[in-house]
Formats: C-alpha cells, structure tokens, sequence
C-alpha cells in the first residue's frame, strides 16, 4: 500500500520502460529549496502584478557612478539602484515590510530593511540577505552584491548570511526573458522580480 498523499502525479511511475534514464539525487541545498518553494505556493496567496519601467535616467546616473569611481569599483550595476529603491517603497508602505506571527492574527511590523537577492549556483538557489540596507550607499551595496556571489558559488555562505530578510529580490537579468513570476520567500509577504533590461523604441 503505498501512501501517494505526498507524491506528485508521475513520481510513482517506472521512467525507464520508455526509454533510458539517469538518477540523480537532488543536494540538501535543491531538497530545502524545493520544500519551501512548495510550502509557499500552497500556504500563501500569489498575486502578480506586471509592470514596464523606463530606467532612461536611471542608466545614465549608473554610467556616471562608474566613470566616478576607480577601477576597482568600476562594475556597479542596476542591482544597487535597485535596491534602494525598495529601502524607499518599503518605508512608505509598510506593510510589505512585515510577517505573520506564528498564531497568524498579528502582523510584525519590521522597523528595519533587510534584502534578500536571489542567486543561482550550480549547488541550487540561494537567498543571502544585505542587512542595514539604509546604512549603505550605491557603492557599498555593489561590493557587498559581489561578494555575497563570490561566497554563494564558493559555498561559504554562513546561516547568518541568509537570516533575517525583509523582503527579496529575484533579478533575471543574467538570463532574459520578459516576465515571470518568482515565488515569495516566507515568512516575507512580496517578492520583487526584475527582468533583463532592453532598449526600446517609445513613440
């Protein structure tokens, strides 16, 4: 008798009568992830709301940050901006910077921003969280980014690098595409999702 009560359709079925097949077993990063992911889209309503934003202005401010800096800091990408730019939509609208209480009848209210970014590393996605975003400038945000992806895909990311977010940012802008919808990291109640951006004629 076996119990499929927590087993998708197709799981139980036997892959290798329709041809060969490979088993790989999935890594504790790819099993949390995919547990939480699930446990999110069941227990938390998703709405998604599309958008299109021009960021003429904004790319020449990035322009003049990198021809500001030194080399070293040369990089700095939209990320950043990105990010300060929730800090402010956060402050003015704060109940997307909240929780749920464990009885699920209060919200928690964060007097601080924390930002969780999204990374993709051959091990899985993780979450490390920037902390005290209010405190730290374009240029600082930009080092810290580029750490926090050297530490993911170096898998020395600690727990307390991914603790303690506030809200969490999904950029696809190394991949493509237009739209897509990110699914919310809990106990956070929104997730932004950014695509890759494009120049576009605007009559």
């Amino acid at each position: 008798n076996h119990n499929l009560s927590n087993t998708a359709q197709g799981q139980d079925l036997d892959f290798a009568k329709f041809g060969e097949v490979e088993i790989i077993t999935l890594n504790k990063i790819k099993k949390i992830t995919g547990e939480r992911i699930q446990q999110s889209w069941q227990t938390i309503p998703h709405v998604t709301q599309f958008d299109q934003c021009d960021i003429t202005k904004l790319e020449k401010v990035r322009k003049n940050f990198k021809n500001t800096t030194t080399k070293k800091e040369a990089k700095v990408s939209l990320l950043p901006f990105f990010i300060k730019a929730v800090e402010i939509l956060l402050g003015e609208m704060p109940q997307f910077n909240s929780s749920l209480d464990k009885t699920n009848q209060n919200l928690v209210l964060k007097k601080y921003i924390n930002i969780g970014v999204a990374i993709e590393t051959p091990s899985g996605l993780v979450v490390p969280v920037i902390k005290n975003i209010s405190n730290k400038s374009i240029i600082e945000l930009d080092k810290e980014l580029t750490n926090i992806g050297k530490k993911a895909r170096e898998k020395k990311l600690s727990f307390d690098d991914m603790q303690g977010g506030c809200f969490t940012i999904s950029s696809l802008g190394g991949i493509g595409g237009t739209y897509f919808t990110p699914i919310i990291n809990p106990p956070e109640v929104a997730i932004l999702g950014i695509s890759r951006s494009s120049y576009k004629q605007i009559f």
